[in-house]
C-alpha cells in the first residue's frame, strides 16, 4: 500500500520539488559527493584529516543518507523525498569537505559561516520531512526554530564526546567555551533563517475545496 504524497487536499512545495528532476539529480550528487568525501579521508588521504576524528564522524554523518532510503522504502513514501534527503546530506557533506581541504584550519571564519548554513540545511530539512505529511503552517517557523536549537545542544554535546577531553581523543578540534558558545549562537541564527526560508518555499502552495456534501 502506498503511503499518499502529503496532507490530503493540499499541494506543497515540498511535494513539487521531490518530483523534479533537478532535485533527484542534486540529491544524488551530494550523498556520492559525501561517500566520496568519506572515501578520501579514510582511505585515500588519512593524513589530511589527523586528529579530526573522522572515523568516529563516519558513522554519524553517513547513516541518515542510508536511513532515509531504508525507511522511505518501507513505508513506500511517494514521490521519494529527495529534498529532505539532500538536505539532510548535504550539511555533512560541506563539513567532510571542509576538513579535507583544511579550511578549517586556515580560516577561522570557515567554522562560523558552515555552522549558520548547515543548520540553515538541517531545519529546512525537517520541514521539508514535515510538509509531506502536515499542511499547518501554524507556529511552524517556531516549531523550526526550536528543532535548530535542540540540535545544536546534542551537536556540541557529541562533539565535545569526540574530542581529545571527552572519549574520542581527536586533539585537531580546538574546542573552547567561548567557541562553543559561538556556535550555539551561529547554528541557532541560521536555524531561524533556515526555518523561515522554509517554511515560505516548502509549505503549502494551494489548498483545494473539498466539494460540498449533497443536500
Amino acid at each position: 500500500m502506498t503511503t499518499p504524497g502529503g496532507p490530503p487536499g493540499i499541494a506543497t512545495g515540498v511535494l513539487e520539488l521531490d518530483r523534479s528532476v533537478p532535485a533527484q539529480v542534486t540529491n544524488a550528487v551530494v550523498k556520492i559527493g559525501l561517500f566520496g568525501a568519506f572515501a578520501v579521508a579514510l582511505v585515500l588521504a588519512p593524513d589530511t584529516v589527523a586528529g579530526k576524528a573522522m572515523g568516529l564522524r563516519a558513522p554519524l554523518f553517513l547513516a541518515p543518507s542510508v536511513l532515509v532510503p531504508v525507511i522511505a522504502w518501507r513505508r513506500h513514501w511517494r514521490p521519494y523525498p529527495h529534498t529532505a534527503d539532500g538536505l539532510l546530506s548535504l550539511p555533512f557533506l560541506l563539513d567532510t569537505l571542509a576538513n579535507l581541504f583544511r579550511l578549517f584550519d586556515n580560516y577561522a571564519i570557515t567554522d562560523d559561516i558552515l555552522h549558520v548554513l548547515n543548520w540553515a540545511l538541517l531545519v529546512g530539512a525537517f520541514h521539508a520531512f514535515r510538509f509531506r505529511n502536515v499542511g499547518d503552517q501554524r507556529d511552524a517557523r517556531l516549531l523550526g526554530y526550536g528543532f535548530g536549537a535542540l540540535a545544536i545542544v546534542w551537536w556540541e554535546i557529541v562533539e565535545w564526546l569526540v574530542s581529545e577531553d571527552g572519549l574520542g581523543g581527536a586533539d585537531g578540534l580546538a574546542l573552547t567555551y567561548g567557541d562553543t558558545v559561538g556556535d550555539l549562537l551561529a547554528s541557532s541564527s541560521g536555524g531561524l533563517v533556515g526555518s523561515v526560508l522554509a517554511v515560505r518555499l516548502l509549505g503549502p502552495r494551494v489548498r483545494v475545496r473539498e466539494p460540498s456534501p449533497a443536500p
